[in-house]
């Protein structure tokens, strides 16, 4: 297996505050490179490993054997983590993680089409099973629906005008690979976007990989759940990777953690049944540390934040 190197590993370690016999899970397991150090902290407990991806199912089995038995891996989207725990008898745990970035290897197997790095067929699929790809995104989507996703999930300035070129472009071929969308996109913007720092169709590659696994949807659905399945003391950590995700997992914590005065009487302090379930283990957001910046670029965009049920 690659060597993976998991976000703000020590960060999530630190704050999941792991009990040697608790019930972990890990709904997004990639590589379990944040798996294998709970599973090496919890001797007397289980970890509950989640991953739509067969391929990181396998692998992070192999590797987390090598460690210890006590786990049991899931192919599934994170969106039915609580019905799929309670089909198995797990009604609360101690801890839950949740790193909501696409892992290393399936932007670097280009063959999976996630990366505008590589040229292959456009895919994007996650969950390599499921029906909807960047594919049959691009080239069938109306010009309404390509410049929403474009500015709602990848806050692309142009995003009329890629999607105007799009549908131009596949009036008289079909859109197949990475790279004739790259072309597409460059072809879109002004010189003086072109001149800027970063790759012009990331905004853009970002906003499909979105729509085609559902990924906002997704989250807002299994907010909730997530936070119903906590046990008293129980920790949820959440790393995002863009603001849109940020901002969902932000405006969730505070509407559990906060109390909203009334109306009638502002100044009243809530009583013993108006306290929240839930406080806020940090009010400002961590970020990866200088230090992890140099040895792994992917740590720029990622935040961390942490709710416990009290």
């Amino acid at each position: 297996m690659d060597k993976h190197i998991p976000v703000m590993l020590n960060e999530v370690i630190d704050n999941l505050c792991i009990k040697n016999d608790g019930i972990y899970v890990d709904c997004t397991l990639g590589r379990a490179g944040h798996s294998s150090e709970i599973l090496k902290r919890i001797p007397n407990g289980h970890l509950y490993g989640f991953d739509q991806d067969q391929k990181a199912i396998d692998e992070s089995k192999s590797f987390l054997s090598t460690i210890a038995n006590n786990f049991t891996l899931i192919h599934e989207n994170f969106v039915n983590v609580k019905d799929k725990l309670n089909e198995l008898g797990v009604n609360s745990v101690d801890g839950i993680l949740m790193d909501l970035g696409v892992s290393s290897p399936q932007f670097d197997d280009g063959e999976r089409g996630f990366s505008y790095r590589y040229d292959a067929r456009l895919d994007m699929r996650m969950n390599q099973s499921d029906e909807l790809d960047a594919h049959y995104i691009i080239n069938n989507y109306s010009l309404n629906e390509l410049t929403r996703i474009f500015r709602e999930y990848g806050e692309e300035k142009y995003a009329y005008n890629i999607a105007k070129n799009i549908v131009k472009v596949r009036e008289s071929k079909t859109i197949n690979t990475t790279f004739e969308l790259v072309d597409i996109i460059k072809s879109s913007l002004p010189k003086k976007e072109l001149m800027k720092k970063g790759h012009p169709a990331k905004q853009v590659f970002q906003a499909l990989r979105i729509e085609t696994n559902h990924e906002l949807d997704y989250l807002t659905k299994v907010l909730d759940d997530v936070l119903s399945l906590l046990k008293v003391g129980g920790r949820l950590a959440i790393i995002t990777f863009h603001s849109l995700e940020d901002r969902i997992v932000k405006k969730a914590f505070k509407r559990v953690s906060e109390i909203e005065g009334s109306r009638h009487a502002p100044v009243m302090l809530p009583n013993e049944e108006n306290k929240p379930n839930y406080r806020l283990v940090n009010r400002q957001v961590i970020v990866a540390s200088e230090e992890e910046l140099k040895n792994n670029p992917r740590s720029q965009s990622a935040k961390l934040r942490i709710i416990e049920r009290i």
